[in-house]
């Protein structure tokens, strides 16, 4: 599959623009952040490998109506057509606000998304009921109302207590997703979810004793008579109009499907259980449940969805081989589940964060060939290129450099964590040793010797095992005297002395350089590590065996 998925960094109306051609995409999921009254944080292990309560804060989801919303918003209007008309009567009912801003955010994107949707493609958009109906009239106005096919409810949480608070009178525990196709020939797999036990026991209470396959007895006499064409004859002494023909039911009665349970009853056709499909998939989702405080699957941030979800959508709406698009990808399940499920896909985010993450959650899930069978596109490949990131972003240019060496941000706050851009944590004693840590300091600017004498003393105040400065610029004479005679770190596990303090110059790191530590002896605590995947437990179309 190499060169056939795609990660790629920045905004995603820009690179669907320049990177994704006409009507080459199969399927699109994408969850627009709007407004959901926190940061969006990525989500760490602690030291000892459970969830960390201090977390990253990555971007904020508020959309404000600024120079750019209003650019977005003339130029939809200015194209003219149905989104136009659309956008100006959200302005006259909204007038200048955060939603009016999100809509001329989105507006261009759908219209982007439409382009490279194949015609037999589907697009999922996920939301909340904050905005969904003023994305329902948008999503009218870009495919038009004929494409809509559902609107799919889904219940990502229990019971809140939310409810009478402020503006509140119910608790909200339900997702709106929009569910469109490009034409009214769209690919679709029918999906189906497991009966009920309510259900079983009343119409399947038969179990065959020689087998013990659950069965229920269905009517074959056949409705309208002979005016609908049924033929009428005689079967264990009962004279109707059946459903099959003669020869078909002495077929069935030979096979021991056709049951009579007293003489003179009408006979009845031996349904199976095991040979029925399910129930067919319905527009309210009950049954997938969301991310727990404790899932293993919980990786990125608040938002994030359970693959469950991605698995039926992608399921239902494309093919192995097809294309997955998701360009508001966050932590990255959309693109994981396209993976196991065997599609290929096109990964978009705008931070460095996110993609670092996405890549260490497949390497994770797949192991690392899995960097074979992807292209990450938009990072820095260069030094130029990393310069002009420092220069236009020094918060990804930070976390970018971060990513290099598979390293955490550090969280953003004042007082403890001063002087520390990342760390990395190692266990070199086995099984009930100490957790050691790795501060780094990342400089995109002039450096000194002083940053290596700060960097020294924040290890000493963080006891932590080595300090890494990571720097654009190459060191000086000075800075390289000044880490020698930091010393070394012992490793108790390994016997072996490694540089207390390290610098690594961006150019080294490029060129195949990384921190010197002990390997570590159990798993990675420094992100929250995604499971392993399992492509052969995989569902396939049909029975969702949810």
């Amino acid at each position: 599959m190499q060169g056939e998925n795609f990660l790629y960094y920045g905004d995603n109306l820009e690179i669907i623009r320049l990177h994704v051609e006409r009507e080459s995409v199969d399927l699109i999921y994408l969850d627009p952040p709007f407004k959901s009254s926190q940061d969006y944080n990525v989500l760490f292990a602690e030291r000892n490998g459970s969830l960390s309560p201090a977390q990253v804060k990555a971007f904020k989801d508020t959309w404000q109506w600024d120079q750019d919303a209003v650019w977005a918003y003339q130029t939809v209007v200015e194209a003219g057509g149905r989104v136009s008309e659309a956008m100006q009567g959200f302005r006259k009912l909204l007038g200048d606000n955060d939603m009016m801003a999100y809509l001329a955010m989105m507006a261009p994107r759908l219209k982007e998304l439409k382009r490279v949707l194949k015609p037999t493609g589907s697009i999922y958009l996920h939301c909340d009921p904050t905005a969904s109906h003023y994305l329902k009239l948008l999503m009218d106005a870009v495919f038009g109302p004929r494409s809509f096919r559902t609107e799919i409810i889904w219940k990502r949480s229990s019971a809140h207590s939310d409810a009478k608070q402020g503006r509140r009178q119910h608790g909200r525990i339900h997702d709106i997703i929009l569910f469109y196709t490009k034409t009214d020939d769209w690919q679709w797999n029918p999906l189906y979810t497991p009966y009920s036990q309510e259900y079983l026991d009343k119409f399947y209470k038969h179990v065959e004793q020689r087998t013990g396959r659950r069965y229920t007895l269905d009517n074959i006499t056949g409705p309208g008579g002979a005016r609908k064409g049924n033929p009428r004859y005689e079967v264990m002494g009962v004279t109707r109009y059946w459903r099959y023909s003669k020869e078909k039911m002495n077929q069935l009665i030979r096979e021991g499907r056709i049951v009579q349970a007293k003489p003179d009853l009408v006979p009845r056709y031996k349904r199976y259980l095991d040979e029925m499909p399910g129930v067919p998939l319905q527009d309210v989702w009950t049954d997938l449940k969301p991310i727990g405080s404790q899932a293993r699957e919980r990786l990125g941030y608040p938002t994030q969805k359970p693959e469950s979800l991605l698995e039926r959508i992608i399921e239902a709406s494309s093919n192995e081989g097809d294309v997955v698009l998701d360009p508001f990808c966050g932590c990255g399940t959309t693109v994981a589940v396209a993976q196991r499920l065997n599609r290929r896909w096109i990964g978009i985010d705008i931070t460095h964060l996110a993609v670092t993450l996405m890549k260490y959650r497949l390497e994770s899930a797949f192991g690392e060939k899995v960097r074979t069978e992807f292209e990450v596109i938009g990072e820095p490949v260069s030094i130029s290129g990393a310069m002009t990131l420092a220069k236009d972003n020094p918060y990804q240019f930070q976390w970018w450099a971060l990513g290099l060496v598979g390293a955490r941000p550090a969280e953003q706050k004042k007082g403890a964590d001063k002087g520390i851009d990342g760390r990395l944590y190692f266990h070199d004693e086995g099984s009930g040793g100490k957790t050691k840590q790795i501060i780094i300091s990342v400089k995109s600017g002039h450096v000194s010797v002083a940053h290596i004498r700060d960097l020294r003393g924040v290890i000493e105040r963080e006891q932590a095992a080595i300090g890494v400065l990571i720097t654009m610029l190459p060191p000086t004479k000075p800075m390289r005297a000044e880490a020698a005679a930091a010393g070394t770190y012992l490793s108790p596990g390994w016997n072996r002395q490694y540089p207390r303090v390290q610098i690594l110059t961006i150019q080294d790191i490029m060129a195949g350089s990384r921190i010197d530590y002990p390997p570590s002896r159990l798993t990675n605590v420094t992100f929250k590590k995604a499971p392993k995947a399992d492509k052969e437990k995989a569902p396939k179309n049909g029975n969702l065996g949810l």
